[in-house]
């Protein structure tokens, strides 16, 4: 499961498809509905939140949008709640680790998608994210090397 920090906008059509279906099964972990994945560090930003349903559907109707937007018809009425305003803080250490993950991925599987991100400096975050400086999540599970400053 990944829950981008990262807008959906940077991902190719076979991420977003799988952002959507990964995000509609964390919907379902925080509201009760499975046994599996109640413990996954992904949904930990979500959970420490005092409404983790309201979250994790402001977080997905930023999903749609993204997904109407190409065309694609995700049915909205799956998410369960209106919410579309709550705001969590994430670290810029976690953007720049999910843009260079995501780099990684794009350049073996959607090259041409990449292409047209080659240039950007830095990515915005996902509409819900308020960016603050820090370094990477403590929840995150490095695919990567991480590199801190030690100075």
């Amino acid at each position: 499961m990944r829950l981008w920090t990262l807008h959906p906008r940077y991902l190719d059509s076979r991420g977003l498809v799988a952002l959507w279906r990964e995000t509609l099964l964390a919907q379902a972990v925080l509201g009760g509905h499975t046994r599996g994945y109640t413990h996954h560090p992904q949904l930990r930003r979500f959970l420490d939140t005092p409404s983790p349903m309201a979250s994790i559907a402001t977080y997905l109707h930023a999903v749609h949008a993204e997904a109407v937007a190409r065309g694609y018809r995700f049915n909205g009425a799956k998410i369960v709640s209106d919410q579309r305003t709550v705001r969590i803080a994430a670290s810029s250490g976690q953007l720049e680790y999910e843009w260079k993950h995501l780099f990684a991925k794009l350049r073996v599987r959607d090259p041409s998608w990449l292409g047209q991100f080659m240039t950007l400096a830095e990515p915005e975050p996902h509409p819900m994210f308020l960016l603050v400086p820090g370094p990477v999540a403590e929840w995150e599970v490095p695919h990567l090397p991480i590199h801190t400053d030690t100075a």
